[in-house]
């Protein structure tokens, strides 16, 4: 019996991880005396945010064996040495402080910029990455808008106080909160309590650490989608996420209006500058249609397709992905860190971005050129 409760317990998956205990080598000694399982399980850190969730998924999974009929868990935590391990396992054959989304990953790395800001582009960031969840891929989100970061607020990843969640650390390799199946990353995850609110006053070298570091310290495990909300304009992050993904794709946000689609080409150009494949534009604001029929263009209309056009060559047609129309939902939603593609998926903008999702799933980036770690016996 204690195997069978054994394999019940190491199946259980770590909340955080997203790997089974067993893989993690976080279960310890089991018994079972007088239909009493004795389960011992080592977490990774003191005061590990997801102790209560694994104990209660352990307990019940052990309770679930036949012939079980009570269970003393016995909860205790990594040595140093045993969490040294499982950051060399986690992270496998790369080298600490290397970027695991390099040419050769499988990964999709996506830049979602913009040519200035208040144009909504990390609300469509948040939004896509959720609708690309929901549509079953593995998605990562790193809030590279050091001076600007949302992206904790539309994922409710702030509480009622304003304190932002915290990423978990063992040792140097950093784990992220996840939302709506969305493994996020943000600065505003690592200020000092409190100063939540506080700006992030940084110059380009500060800025460039800080880019590194989210790309190599975090723990995103197998991703198929990574997306980068990327501060407006062609600035200093822009230019390097150019030189450290060189490889990644881009989605250029705009507003229908030509002060903003005039600047978004910008942005795309800075792009391909660098090496970068410009994937599509997305408009956001688009004309609403209102009850009555008629349509409200508040920021225009054609402004998308301007971009796409200007960013297009004879040998590179760059698509207008989508149009999201005005929608007070996309924004009541935002504020209430509930994404409108989970929250009210029948709304307008939500059908959209849902609808761009399923596009740029289905054109998946290719393995051209790339080194595929598959042998042949």
């Amino acid at each position: 019996m204690s195997a069978s409760v054994r394999a019940a317990v190491g199946a259980v998956s770590d909340p955080e991880l997203r790997r089974p205990l067993s893989d993690l080598d976080m279960v310890r000694d089991i018994t079972v005396d007088a239909g009493v399982a004795h389960v011992a399980i080592a977490l990774t850190i003191v005061g590990c945010p997801a102790a209560e969730r694994i104990s209660a998924e352990v307990t019940a999974a052990a309770a679930g064996v036949p012939g079980v009929r009570e269970v003393a868990l016995e909860v205790g935590v990594m040595t140093a040495d045993e969490r040294r391990a499982l950051t060399a396992r986690l992270r496998g054959s790369r080298v600490s402080r290397t970027i695991p989304f390099g040419p050769d990953s499988l990964t999709r790395v996506i830049a979602v910029t913009s040519g200035k800001g208040g144009v909504g582009k990390s609300t469509v960031t948040a939004n896509l990455a959720v609708a690309l969840a929901r549509r079953g891929l593995a998605v990562g989100l790193v809030d590279a808008d050091v001076h600007g970061f949302s992206i904790p607020g539309l994922l409710g990843l702030v509480d009622a106080a304003g304190r932002t969640a915290r990423p978990t650390r063992i040792d140097d390799l950093i784990v992220p909160p996840i939302a709506y199946d969305v493994k996020t990353v943000s600065i505003g995850m690592f200020l000092r309590e409190g100063d939540e609110g506080s700006a992030v006053a940084w110059r380009g070298p500060m800025l460039h650490r800080t880019v590194q570091q989210f790309l190599t310290d975090v723990y995103f495990g197998d991703l198929d989608v990574l997306l980068l909300d990327m501060p407006p304009g062609t600035g200093d992050v822009a230019i390097s996420v150019g030189q450290l993904l060189p490889h990644a794709e881009v989605l250029v946000v705009t507003t229908p209006q030509s002060a903003s689609s005039d600047v978004a080409v910008r942005s795309g150009l800075v792009a391909r500058q660098t090496g970068q494949r410009v994937l599509g534009v997305i408009e956001n604001m688009a004309p609403l249609v209102l009850p009555d029929g008629t349509v409200l263009d508040l920021f225009g209309r054609g402004g998308g397709e301007d971009v796409a056009r200007a960013l297009s060559s004879e040998s590179e047609t760059v698509p207008l992905l989508g149009s999201i129309p005005l929608s007070p939902a996309l924004r009541a939603c935002g504020d209430a860190g509930t994404p409108v593609v989970a929250s009210a998926p029948a709304d307008s903008a939500a059908v959209a971005i849902s609808e761009i999702a399923r596009v740029i799933a289905d054109r998946p980036r290719g393995l051209a050129g790339r080194r595929l770690n598959v042998s042949v016996t």
